[in-house]
């Protein structure tokens, strides 16, 4: 991932060498607080563009581009760094900083990603070079430190708290991201299924490196029973059989009787569901008559 400064994410080397003297220490490691300063994280040309936009859709498609990232919808890192810079570039944007202070704020956060993911740096040692950085680059009273002072105790807070939420909060997930390895996830396979033989060849068909089809079909595959060529004539002789039910479905079923046994016919069936339907109902009418008569001795007794 990388701007068209030439800057890419990480590309800083924020290390506090170890001096032989405490003056050595602290020369060495204001040398490289303000090397690593020097060197920005975004150019104010791509900054100005990213103020621009209006809203954080605008910015993040300009930072995707910045930051060179083309697989967000497979590659879930890039998607997770892109969220990180987008958020505090939109957080520094509510905040209403300068350009230089942008400058250095974006820079600050590639750092603290480029210490956990290169130098491997724990959450105590990023704290504490957090703030030593920001001593350096907060109010300071130091005549030599002045060139570098760019945001007041209040900004220098604000972005303390920021990050203590965004990212040093979240320290253990960020390690997991660079550190651990993903399984690739199956999204797609294929499978042969070979479709099972019908019921009545009781034997698989023979394998290829097994024996031929000649020995199969003459010693091991079972001779057609007689009910077996009687199905095989059935089916040859079946174009027929639609032309016979055909003409036996013109046939009236009705041929013999005449009105007057439909009409008896009728009637018995028809006397039949009366008559049922007339002992179901009695039935009922005896159950709620019984069930009335128990309410109403119980109203007597009380």
């Amino acid at each position: 991932m990388a701007g068209s400064s030439g800057a890419t994410p990480g590309a800083m080397t924020p290390v506090t060498p170890a001096g032989s003297t405490a003056d050595s220490e602290k020369h060495t490691e204001f040398q490289e607080n303000e090397k690593i300063l020097s060197q920005d994280f975004l150019s104010s040309d791509q900054i100005t563009d990213l103020l621009k936009e209006a809203d954080i859709d605008g910015i993040q498609e300009k930072m995707r581009v910045f930051l060179n990232f083309k697989n967000l919808q497979t590659c879930l890192r890039d998607a997770i760094l892109l969220d990180y810079y987008v958020s505090g570039f939109f957080w520094a944007k509510d905040m209403d900083f300068s350009l230089d202070q942008y400058s250095k704020f974006m820079t600050l956060l590639d750092m603290l990603l480029h210490n956990l993911q290169t130098l491997h740096m724990s959450l105590e040692d990023s704290i504490k070079w957090l703030g030593e950085v920001m001593a350096e680059i907060g109010p300071n009273r130091s005549p030599r430190n002045e060139g570098l002072q760019v945001f007041d105790v209040k900004e220098a807070n604000a972005i303390i708290d920021y990050l203590k939420i965004s990212l040093l909060q979240h320290y253990r997930l960020y390690e997991f991201m660079f550190y651990s390895t993903r399984e690739e996830i199956v999204i797609g396979t294929e499978q042969t299924i070979e479709v099972v033989k019908p019921a009545d060849h009781p034997f698989p068909a023979p394998l290829e490196e097994g024996i031929s089809l000649d020995i199969f079909s003459a010693f091991i595959e079972p001779s057609p029973t007689p009910e077996t060529e009687r199905k095989a004539l059935d089916q040859e002789e079946s174009p027929q059989e639609p032309q016979s039910e055909s003409e036996a479905a013109e046939v009236d079923p009705l041929v013999g009787f005449t009105i007057d046994d439909v009409k008896s016919a009728l009637a018995r069936v028809t006397d039949e569901v009366l008559l049922n339907i007339q002992n179901e109902i009695k039935e009922k009418l005896q159950v709620q008559e019984e069930a009335f008569n128990a309410r109403i001795e119980k109203l007597k007794k009380a």
